[in-house]
């Protein structure tokens, strides 16, 4: 689900709206079975048209794959709702029946009604693969004191270079962007490879995606250690309409199901993916759940 997705906590912060009440007899918005939704054959899935790694109009993020995989278990055809994970998106896609699931979203965020989550992931310090600071595991390492490091304005790990007194140095990037033409952490991962930056920190998902895709691949190490500020560490989740419970307890059913598909399919994609132990689940791990 940003990007979900970042998506900062995570940037679905911003997503702020009321559920608009459906236009339709309420009688045609529940199917066979009680699921809640508005046509029985279609899995109509709300999302970003340009937010890779997690979604794109031609279908080749993670959370396109994802939808493609719940809607062959579903027997379903797959039509999708894009708008620009921005201010309205939940108003305008799943708050307004125009489509029935978000396939990824933060838990905890109530404008949705929150399936169990599927993955759980965090932000991550990137660096040069031959970079001395490859070790670095939480920004109040003293080798960081004299680095130049990026950051996405306004995401939860800014709060530590504050604290850390490492902002003063730091290249800023924004958070919203016309995802059409612009790319903040496509940006930091350049700034990184040119020398302007030392370092960056990014969404999970999205330094894994953009690092391993660098050339030469870049080393990602997720931000487990910080303390005294906000989570780093998120669960991610899909999300319904509140008045959906049904259509919920689907979801969590395919979720439990696949979850090895799951974890593959996210690997596959670079994606960082903790277990409830914060260890990395890998492709020797794939049952594990988050």
């Amino acid at each position: 689900m940003t990007n979900r997705l970042a998506y900062a906590a995570l940037c679905c912060a911003s997503f702020a709206v009321s559920m608009p009440a459906p236009s339709f007899g309420q009688g045609n918005s529940v199917l066979q079975g009680g699921l809640e939704l508005i046509d029985p054959k279609v899995l109509r899935v709300c999302a970003d048209p340009n937010s890779l790694p997690l979604s794109n109009d031609k279908g080749e993020g993670f959370e396109n794959k994802l939808a493609e995989l719940f809607a062959a278990k579903l027997g379903k055809s797959l039509s999708y709702t894009y708008y620009p994970e921005s201010t309205g998106f939940v108003r305008n896609t799943l708050g307004s029946y125009r489509c029935d699931v978000i396939m990824g979203f933060p838990q905890g965020d109530d404008l949705v009604l929150s399936t169990n989550p599927y993955y759980r992931t965090g932000y991550a310090f990137v660096a040069k693969s031959d970079s001395p600071l490859i070790d670095v595991e939480t920004l109040s390492d003293p080798r960081l004191k004299d680095k130049r490091l990026g950051i996405v304005a306004g995401t939860p790990p800014a709060t530590y270079l504050v604290t850390d007194g490492l902002m003063q140095k730091a290249k800023s990037y924004p958070l919203v962007v016309d995802t059409r033409y612009d790319s903040s952490p496509l940006a930091m991962i350049n700034d990184i490879k040119s020398g302007v930056i030392d370092a960056g920190i990014l969404w999970g998902p999205l330094a894994g995606y953009y690092s391993s895709r660098a050339n030469p691949p870049m080393h990602t190490t997720l931000l487990l250690k910080e303390k005294g500020g906000p989570g780093l560490v998120y669960r991610i989740v899909m999300g319904v309409r509140p008045s959906d419970s049904n259509w919920r307890r689907r979801l969590n059913q395919l979720i439990a199901e696949n979850q090895p598909a799951i974890n593959k399919l996210l690997l596959d994609y670079g994606v960082p993916i903790l277990n409830e132990q914060d260890q990395r689940i890998t492709a020797d791990t794939l049952t594990q759940k988050p």
